[in-house]
């Protein structure tokens, strides 16, 4: 496992504008969309860290229908303007997502690639998630009888009847896609750091559908995940700006002990959260803020962030 430095700074190719400003206000990363050279390249320049946020488990329905996962009814789920989560038997989809990852590595070299829906489906940006178990198509109930020498059929009957060990196939199929995806990047780039962007939610909320719905399991991500990054949007998802301080404090309950969690925090919650971040006794190892090129055009919101910064690193627990 590669030392996890802590990083700050935005997500978002518009904020290479500011990479000037980036060593005066406390910022030592960025993280862009996709294997982006003219990001990679300012990066170089001004000695920051290039981090990509690598798409896998997202995809334009109404381009590829195919991808659309079918629902306890066996009809596609509903879906709106945005969703995650694809069909995982779609193997065509599949390995698009893995040559799209081995060519990145072949001509790029990040300090950190930062895996992307890598869930189930549904969307949890909101405040009140339509919340759909997912895929009952006949390759993916047949990859669950054969992995767990259950003999279930139907939708109904899985869940009736086999509901915790669905469940646990689909964090387990989840799992999988993640080792395979950092056993890639490791082959090239053996201390790249590898994380994971997360649904925001305890394991407890919504009825568990962190692990019920979204397939996302801490532990059983750990082995390949080094640092786990959850969505906090306050406003977005209808919370207050304390949301990330108080995932920080309950994350020692439910996140392996050694692998941080490093918040991502919205733009238009700032700077609210980030003070309540930067309070936090259970610190964020750096911090992301989703598109923070805003945070960098206005010299008193960066000087928000640079005291953020250094708030988090006077921690003792906070990380390097």
């Amino acid at each position: 496992m590669p030392t996890i430095p802590a990083l700050f700074g935005p997500y978002g190719g518009a904020a290479v504008e500011f990479l000037d400003r980036f060593e005066r206000y406390r910022a030592n990363a960025l993280w862009f969309h996709g294997f982006d050279p003219a990001a990679f390249e300012a990066c170089a320049q001004h000695g920051v860290a290039a981090c990509v946020e690598f798409k896998t488990f997202r995809a334009d329905f109404a381009a590829r229908p195919e991808l659309i996962p079918l629902g306890v009814d066996g009809q596609p789920i509903r879906y709106g303007r945005l969703v995650q989560g694809v069909c995982l038997s779609q193997k065509d989809f599949l390995e698009e997502v893995a040559a799209d990852l081995v060519a990145g590595l072949r001509e790029f070299q990040p300090a950190g690639i930062w895996l992307d829906y890598l869930t189930y489906a549904g969307w949890f940006e909101v405040p009140d998630p339509d919340l759909q178990d997912s895929c009952f198509c006949a390759a993916c109930v047949a990859d669950f009888c054969a992995a767990t020498g259950l003999d279930t059929t139907s939708p109904e009957e899985i869940l009736r009847t086999a509901a915790k060990q669905w469940e646990r196939h689909k964090c387990e199929r989840i799992a999988a896609f993640a080792g395979k995806y950092a056993d890639l990047i490791h082959a090239y780039l053996p201390d790249c750091v590898v994380g994971a962007y997360m649904c925001p939610w305890r394991p407890e909320e919504f009825d568990r559908a962190l692990s019920r719905i979204f397939a996302q399991d801490y532990a059983m991500l750990a082995p390949a995940i080094d640092v786990f990054t959850p969505l906090i949007y306050c406003a977005k998802s209808g919370r207050g700006p304390g949301w990330g301080r108080e995932f920080l404090e309950a994350s020692a309950a439910f996140v392996p002990h050694d692998r941080p969690v490093q918040l991502i925090l919205d733009a238009k919650d700032f700077p609210a959260s980030l003070r309540e971040t930067a309070a936090s006794d259970h610190p964020s190892r750096g911090f992301q803020v989703f598109d923070g090129a805003a945070i960098f055009r206005d010299s008193h919101l960066s000087a928000e962030f640079a005291a953020a910064v250094e708030q988090i690193q006077r921690q003792p627990s906070a990380g390097q």
